[in-house]
């Protein structure tokens, strides 16, 4: 019996999700043509309109990221798996033991006018093998919550994961963290699941929430993301249009 996987070709992204038969009448995963495994992020630093994400260095970031927290509350620290720190020196010494991580690659978020550090991201679980590639260790100081330099800082992390050939972006966050939760969904990951007892934080059972966005995906979530930066929709920074409602505008032309 001919092998019918050898010969069928994805047409659209439902055979993706559908997958093909093999010789016995199986049903298999759709053949990955034309893709070998991306390289491991190098950049030191990518830049935005709002923002510039650079590679952290805690003699250079640490100050400013350790002053743009202290205008948070630890209330906000609840669901990383480290903090509060008691001092700056404890805050530093994180920062020192984290910087040259080989494999989580941590970017200082620094606001493009001030050129200050505001926040923290980084690179984590990466599996060039395997195509797949998580964003997380995510601080955002009230000096950029709620403002573009957040979204676009998840968009240039993004465009330049996929950008070198990565087919899978995830996001996990605690189950019980809903403001992370509402984030991923507002920058257009998907809700896969919850992985029960997946670890243990700070002494407590931590259920994982799983969010993904796909390579095929991609292309229509970063006309969005364009969109929704382009200085026509903000007034005196202010969005004009829900980066939602871009998305959701796009898929429907």
């Amino acid at each position: 019996m001919k092998d019918k996987s050898s010969t069928q070709k994805p047409s659209s992204d439902s055979a993706f999700t559908q997958g093909t038969f093999n010789q016995f009448e199986q049903q298999i995963g759709a053949p990955v043509y034309s893709w070998t495994a991306p390289p491991i992020p190098d950049l030191t630093e990518i830049k935005g309109q709002f923002c510039e994400l650079k590679k952290l260095n805690a003699e250079v970031h640490g100050k400013d990221l350790y002053q743009a927290n202290l205008e948070d509350s630890d209330a906000n620290w609840t669901y990383m798996p480290y903090g509060p720190f008691e001092s700056e020196i404890d805050y530093m010494n994180w920062l020192e033991s984290v910087e040259n991580s080989e494999d989580t690659i941590f970017f200082a978020i620094l606001d493009a006018r001030t050129q200050k550090a505001v926040g923290l991201a980084a690179y984590l679980r990466i599996s060039p093998s395997q195509g797949s590639i998580e964003v997380g260790h995510l601080k955002f100081s009230p000096l950029m919550q709620r403002t573009p330099i957040s979204t676009e800082a998840m968009y240039l992390m993004m465009r330049y994961a996929f950008s070198l050939g990565y087919r899978r972006y995830e996001w996990k966050c605690n189950d019980f963290n809903e403001p992370s939760k509402k984030a991923a969904l507002r920058l257009g990951f998907t809700f896969e699941g919850v992985f029960r007892q997946a670890c243990i934080v700070k002494g407590h059972n931590r259920d994982t929430a799983w969010f993904s966005i796909i390579d095929n995906e991609w292309p229509r979530l970063e006309a969005a993301f364009e969109q929704w930066l382009t200085p026509l929709n903000f007034d005196q920074g202010t969005q004009i249009e829900r980066l939602s409602y871009i998305r959701d505008s796009i898929a429907s032309t």
